[in-house]
C-alpha cells in the first residue's frame, strides 16, 4: 500500500446505460454526517486501478485538501484483482451539500452527501429506550393486561404511549429492506445506514469484520464532545446486536469476543445485562471466549465495580463513589418477566438473583447522574424479539409491560430534576405480529375440540379475563380461560398449541436431517389440541421472521418536537444530536473544503 494524492482532474462521466455501480464508495449517496463527526472515505473498484489514473475530488478540490490528508491506495485489496483508496478517521466540519466525484481513468462516479450542523444544547441527558422488536401489537397487548379494558376503553395508559410526541420510524437498511437488531440500532447510533449484521460503519467487501469504513458512535461522541458519561443496559447478553451497537465497530454482530474488547477499549460508564460468558477467560466454568482473556478483572482493575446480581448491583449504585458500574448477570441472557417473576423457567434457578429492568435502569440513572456534564443511556428490553422469534406471545407482552415500567420510572425521575432530560422510546424493527381477537379456553387436561375453532374474533372475542393486575401491571397468570390471541404473519413448520407454554420458552423447531434446515418440535404434538402448521418460510427458517413496516417512536422532554411524522431510522441519531448540540460551534478547519452549492 502507499499514499495516494493526485491534482482534480476531469471527471469522466458514467458509461452511458450502466446500471451497475462503477465504484463502491463510503460513506454512501445521499448520507447525512453531523459536522465534525469522524468516519472513514473508502472506494472500492470493482476491478485492478491504476494509481496515476485514479483521481477523487470532493466539491471539485482534491480530496486530499478536502481531507487534510491523503488516501492510501490498496492495489490488491484481499489479495484480488481489486483495488481500493481508504482514508480513516477523516472529517468535515462545514454545513452543506457535498459532491465527491470518483474515476480510474475509464468509468467514474458521483455521490453527495449532506453535512448538517445543530443548535445549541437543549438537553442535559438523553435515555433512549428500544423495544427490540416491539411492534404495535405488542403495545397494545402491554396496555389491555397491564391496565385493563372496559366496554371498549382502556382503563389507563401506558407511559410509552402517553407521550406528546410521535412519529412512524422507516427501518430499512442499506442492502435490504427488511433489517435485523445489529444495522438499525446502528442507524439510531451513528446517523448512517449500513447492512445486515453490522454495526458501527459500512459493511465493505473484505473478509476482516474488523477493518470496515468506520462512523462515529453518538457514546463515543458525546464522551469526546461534551464529557458525557455513557451508560449501555439492556436484560440480553451485553454483546448481542442493539447494546453493542451503541460503541462497537464490526461487520459481523457473531464477533462477542471482539464486541467485549471494544466495550474494554471504549469503557462506558454503566455497562449492564447478560453475556458474562465472553467476558470469563477461555479456562473458567461458563465460558465461551476462545483466548484466555479476562475482563471482569480486567474492568475491576480499571476502577469499575463489579456486580453479578441484583442486590450487588443495587449496593454499588447506592455507593456516592462508584461512577463506573459493570453488571453481568447471567452467562447468557437474562430471564424475562414471567419465568423470572413467576414460573421461575428458564434459567432462573441457576441466576435466581437476576435484576429488573427497571432495577437495572434506577442502578444507571444513580450512577450516571454523578456525571455533571450529564449523560447518554441506552436501555433495551431484547427479549421482546427473542420471545416473539419463538412464537411465544406471553413472554413478549410481559417484557414489553416491563419496559413501560422502566420508561414509567425514567420519567418519574426527569420530571424531578425539572425536564432536563430527552426521553425517547422505539423499536428497532417491526415483527409481523397481529392481535386478532382471543382465546376460548379453559386449559383443561382433556384433549378439547379443535383449538383452531376457539379462536375468537369479531363480536365473539370480546375482552381477555386476564384478572386485576399486580401494581407492576403483571397479572398473576398467563394461563386464563380467555386470552388474547396474538399471531404471526412469518411462520416455520410448528405444532401451533393455542396455549402459553408453562414450563420454559417456546422452541418451535429442531434442526432436520437436510443440513441448514428445520422441521417442527415433536415436544409440542402431543399437547391436547395441537395442530401441524405448515409454514410459509423456507425450511432454513427456525423462527418467525422480522417485517419491514414502520415502528413507533414516541417522544418527551427537551428537543422532542423533532418527532413528528413519517422519519427515517438514520433520523433518531439527529433528534438526540440536535437535543445535545454536539453540532453546534464546531470549530472551522482551514483545510476543509468550503460547502458551496454542488453544480447539477
Amino acid at each position: 500500500m502507499h499514499r495516494f494524492s493526485a491534482a482534480a482532474a476531469g471527471i469522466a462521466l458514467l458509461a452511458a446505460g450502466s446500471t451497475s455501480f462503477a465504484q463502491a464508495i463510503y460513506p454512501i449517496d445521499r448520507a447525512e454526517i453531523l459536522a465534525g463527526t469522524t468516519f472513514d472515505f473508502k472506494v472500492e473498484f470493482p476491478g485492478l486501478a491504476d494509481p496515476a489514473k485514479v483521481s477523487m475530488s470532493v466539491n471539485g478540490e482534491d480530496h486530499a485538501k478536502a481531507f487534510g490528508k491523503a488516501a492510501t491506495f490498496i492495489a490488491r485489496e484481499d489479495g484480488k484483482d481489486q483495488s481500493a483508496l481508504i482514508l480513516r478517521e477523516v472529517s468535515l466540519t462545514q454545513p452543506g451539500d457535498y459532491k465527491v466525484r470518483v474515476t480510474d481513468g475509464v468509468v467514474s462516479r458521483e455521490i453527495t452527501w449532506n453535512v448538517y450542523a445543530t443548535g445549541q444544547r437543549k438537553a442535559k441527558n438523553v435515555i433512549l429506550f428500544i423495544g427490540d422488536g416491539m411492534s404495535p401489537a405488542h403495545r397494545v397487548a402491554a396496555r389491555l393486561l397491564a391496565k385493563g379494558i372496559a366496554e371498549g376503553k382502556a382503563l389507563g395508559k401506558l407511559a410509552i404511549d402517553d407521550m406528546p410526541h410521535m412519529a412512524l420510524v422507516a427501518t430499512a437498511g442499506s442492502d435490504s429492506i427488511i433489517t435485523d437488531s445489529a444495522n438499525s440500532a446502528s442507524a439510531y447510533a451513528t446517523g448512517h445506514k449500513t447492512a445486515v449484521n453490522a454495526m458501527g460503519g459500512y459493511a465493505d467487501r473484505t473478509l476482516d469484520p474488523l477493518d470496515d469504513p468506520r462512523v462515529e458512535t453518538i457514546t463515543r461522541l458525546v464522551k469526546r464532545r461534551l464529557g458525557m458519561a455513557v451508560g449501555i443496559v439492556t436484560n440480553t447478553e451485553i454483546e448481542d446486536a442493539t447494546p453493542a451497537a451503541m460503541l462497537a465497530h464490526v461487520r459481523r454482530r457473531s464477533e462477542y469476543d471482539r464486541i467485549v474488547e471494544q466495550y474494554f477499549a471504549g469503557k462506558p460508564d454503566v455497562l449492564m445485562g447478560g453475556g458474562k460468558a465472553n467476558f470469563l477467560p477461555k479456562g473458567a466454568d461458563g465460558s465461551k471466549r476462545k483466548d484466555e482473556l479476562d475482563f471482569v478483572t480486567g474492568f475491576r482493575e480499571a476502577g469499575y465495580s463489579v456486580a453479578l446480581t441484583g442486590p450487588e448491583m443495587a449496593a454499588a449504585a447506592a455507593d456516592p463513589g462508584t461512577r463506573k458500574l459493570l453488571g453481568l448477570f447471567a452467562l447468557g441472557n437474562m430471564d424475562g418477566v414471567l419465568d423470572r417473576k413467576f414460573l421461575k423457567g428458564g434459567t432462573v434457578r441457576k441466576f435466581p438473583e437476576q435484576p429488573d429492568l427497571t432495577e437495572q435502569v434506577s442502578a444507571a440513572l444513580a450512577v450516571l447522574s454523578r456525571n455533571e456534564s450529564g449523560f447518554f443511556l441506552m436501555v433495551e428490553s431484547g427479549l421482546i424479539d427473542k420471545y416473539t422469534h419463538l412464537l411465544d406471545m406471553e413472554r413478549a407482552v410481559y417484557d414489553t409491560i416491563m419496559l413501560d415500567n422502566a420508561v414509567r420510572l425514567a420519567r418519574d425521575w426527569a420530571s424531578a430534576r425539572g425536564d432536563d432530560t430527552l426521553i425517547l422510546v422505539v423499536a428497532d424493527h417491526n415483527h409481523p405480529i397481529g392481535l386478532v381477537g382471543t382465546i376460548d379456553d379453559d386449559m383443561s387436561k382433556e384433549a378439547p375440540a379443535a383449538m383452531r375453532e376457539r379462536v375468537r374474533v369479531y363480536e365473539r372475542a370480546g375482552f381477555p379475563n386476564y384478572g386485576t393486575p399486580d401494581a407492576e401491571g403483571y397479572p398473576s397468570r398467563v394461563d386464563v380461560s380467555r386470552r388474547l390471541a396474538l399471531f404471526s404473519a412469518s411462520l416455520p413448520d410448528h405444532y401451533e398449541t393455542y396455549r402459553p407454554k408453562l414450563d420454559n420458552p417456546n422452541d418451535p423447531t429442531v434442526a432436520g436431517s437436510a443440513p441448514g434446515t428445520y422441521v417442527a418440535n415433536d415436544r409440542y404434538k402431543s399437547i391436547p389440541g395441537a395442530v401441524f402448521r405448515f409454514g410459509n418460510l423456507p425450511a432454513m427458517i427456525n423462527a418467525d421472521v422480522h417485517s419491514g413496516e414502520d415502528v413507533i417512536l414516541t417522544a418527551t422532554g427537551p428537543g422532542s418536537e423533532r418527532v413528528r411524522g413519517q422519519m427515517d431510522n438514520t433520523d433518531v441519531f439527529r433528534v438526540m444530536v440536535e437535543a445535545l448540540g454536539l453540532g453546534a460551534g464546531v470549530a472551522t478547519d482551514a483545510r476543509q473544503t468550503p460547502a458551496v452549492p454542488a453544480s447539477r
